[in-house]
């Protein structure tokens, strides 16, 4: 994917080589390597030790904003990567989705934000879970970059923070 941003150890970096290629389309062309795959397409195209959780699959899951996050619970360990679609910067439905695989089911993989992802967006994004962003192509992910450093404190809980500030606050006197 291009304009891939991934974090790592809390840094930001642009990823140069990313081999994921997103499946938008099963109609199209099949594209070499591994692949994002609706929920759908991405079950119809996995054996059965696969889906009983017994063998790593190839493929990703790109949920979109309607796909029900628990119908993942099941597929969490053979899953290599999770990439949850905003078909519009005003769709905030993914956000929710990422919360709910980071906190209730315990995702820990890669969770990657596509489609219409933007600069102003990546640290709301970060505080739901994500830890990789697919920048939209018509904008300039070095740019982005700086969307990441976009609050200094956070007041609430978040995915990656879970106690609010107050608590935070308190446990840092002695």
């Amino acid at each position: 994917m291009n304009n891939l941003i991934r974090l790592r150890d809390g840094q930001a970096t642009l990823v140069e080589a990313d081999p994921w290629q997103w499946l938008r389309d099963p109609l199209l062309p099949e594209p070499s390597g591994p692949l994002l795959l609706p929920l759908a397409a991405w079950q119809q195209r996995q054996d059965e030790a696969t889906l009983k959780g017994e063998r790593p699959s190839q493929h990703g899951i790109c949920l979109a904003p309607d796909d029900e996050v628990e119908a993942l619970a099941a597929y969490l360990p053979v899953l290599p990567l999770i990439a949850i679609e905003f078909p519009s910067f005003r769709d905030g439905r993914g956000y929710s989705q990422a919360y709910l695989l980071r906190t209730r089911l315990g995702w820990q993989g890669e969770l990657r934000a596509v489609g219409d992802v933007l600069r102003d967006q990546l640290s709301h994004m970060r505080q739901c879970g994500f830890d990789a962003f697919a920048v939209r192509e018509d904008k300039a992910a070095e740019d982005a970059l700086k969307g990441l450093a976009g609050m200094s404190v956070l007041y609430g809980r978040s995915a990656i923070e879970p106690r609010p500030l107050f608590r935070r606050r308190g446990a840092d006197r002695p």
